[in-house]
């Protein structure tokens, strides 16, 4: 039955309230059933029970003739009553406590300590030699001794009574807690993280779902609104950089015309290699700035013709890239993105590299693509830092065509916006192996 909106507990205060209350009335109405179980259904030794009956014994016999107290006594033997007349005098070889004294029946009369309503001589915890005893002084010379049973737990009135309700309120708090941190903190706050592991700041939906209690809710409202402050600081700081990478084309193309009508020697050659490099790191500053993959559709594409194209123009041009891999291999991605991605790496490899193979292969869960070549590798220590963007491998790579780290940080981003992931794999004896692995979404 679905709860009224007014009722539903809408924080974790009132639903810990609520769990409190119905606890309460779990226990009120449980622990009585479960106590006439106890009761009804095991024989339980009980210390208090036993301590009344010689009290009332003791004081049958302090009025009995010492022939009456035989006759009692030997009635109450037949009767399954392990019942001793003592002298007085051996209460001084009473005892508090015994080696072979049971640890349970220590916790419980610890937690549990028997009504001093009937209480016997010399106390409830009573040793004679190896025996647990309950005495009753009779007159002032004699007393009544009965040996506990010490076969089973000892159990006491008031154990049965509260102890079941203690059991029962203990077993039904920890059984609703644990229900209550599970589906109520536990599951949301475990739906937040793989939210925000697997967030998008491209797209323009709500990355964190706001349902739940009202603290969840407050939580995923606070963080949808940190990732729409830092989209907008993204996008402010991309228009920007955008600008900047424009304007700068315009003077630099009227520095070049300059220059170009120079008189030819060495300055001028220095000048338009350095107005070269410069066109070329803008050309792959805005390159990276631009976001077209992450709004490109998803489409069926033919993988196999995609990479072979491409490893085809840069043969045509000379570079020793070869290709293998099936001529037509079907997948959903977004195809400029992909045919980008597979261009950067390829432009890396040939770099670094004599030579370069390109392989493409299908498995069940997706589609592999290695490219590799055989220059000199990359280190340990810069395969962290190789996907940063303007990262160089000043040391492991070196080369006159080397670019501005940019190559593989736009690779790694349309990797990530479609769902794959990207391995750096060392080859034997040396070179470096990019591995693209593409699921099928």
């Amino acid at each position: 039955m679905k709860l009224p909106l007014w009722f539903t507990p809408k924080t974790i205060y009132a639903q810990i309230v609520v769990i409190v209350v119905l606890a309460l009335l779990i226990v009120v109405t449980a622990g009585p059933i479960v106590e006439r179980w106890l009761r009804d259904d095991y024989e339980t030794p009980d210390i208090e029970q036993l301590a009344g009956r010689l009290h009332a014994f003791a004081t049958v016999l302090k009025n009995a003739t010492p022939n009456e107290r035989e006759t009692i006594i030997a009635a109450t033997r037949r009767s399954g009553w392990d019942l001793t007349i003592a002298p007085l005098s051996l209460k001084a070889e009473f005892a508090s406590s015994s080696p072979n004294e049971q640890l349970s029946d220590m916790i419980i009369e610890w937690l549990f300590p028997p009504d001093d309503l009937i209480a016997p001589l010399e106390g409830w915890r009573t040793f004679l030699g190896d025996r647990r005893i309950v005495a009753m002084q009779i007159d002032d010379a004699s007393m009544l001794v009965s040996t506990v049973a010490t076969n089973d737990i000892l159990f006491i009135s008031d154990f049965v009574g509260q102890g079941t309700y203690y059991v029962v309120a203990i077993l039904t708090l920890f059984f609703l807690f644990c229900s209550f941190a599970i589906w109520s903190i536990m599951l949301p706050l475990r739906r937040i993280s793989h939210a925000a592991l697997n967030a998008d700041l491209n797209n323009g939906a709500p990355i964190f779902e706001e349902r739940g209690s009202m603290e969840i809710v407050v939580v995923a409202r606070a963080l949808n609104s940190m990732r729409n402050r830092i989209t907008m600081m993204i996008e402010s700081r991309t228009r920007m950089l955008r600008g900047i990478s424009h304007d700068l084309r315009t003077p630099l193309t009227r520095l070049r015309m300059r220059v170009e009508r120079l008189d030819d020697g060495s300055s001028r050659d220095a000048m338009l290699s350095d107005i070269s490099r410069l066109d070329r790191l803008l050309t792959e500053s805005l390159d990276y700035l631009r976001d077209g993959h992450r709004r490109e559709v998803t489409e069926r594409t033919d993988l196999g013709s995609l990479v072979q194209t491409v490893c085809t123009e840069f043969a045509d041009v000379g570079f020793n890239v070869e290709y293998r891999g099936p001529n037509r291999l079907i997948a959903p991605c977004p195809p400029l993105a992909m045919a980008r991605a597979i261009t950067n790496l390829c432009d890396n490899a040939i770099k670094f590299g004599q030579s370069v193979l390109v392989e493409l292969r299908q498995d069940s869960d997706g589609v592999t693509i290695d490219i590799s070549d055989d220059g000199p590798g990359v280190s340990a220590a810069d395969k962290e830092r190789i996907m940063e963007p303007f990262f160089k491998l000043d040391a492991a790579r070196t080369g006159p065509n080397d670019g501005f780290g940019l190559g593989l940080s736009i690779v790694a981003e349309i990797v990530q916006a479609y769902g794959g992931r990207l391995h750096l794999i060392d080859r034997i004896p040396h070179g470096l192996c990019v591995r693209l692995e593409l699921p099928f979404k």
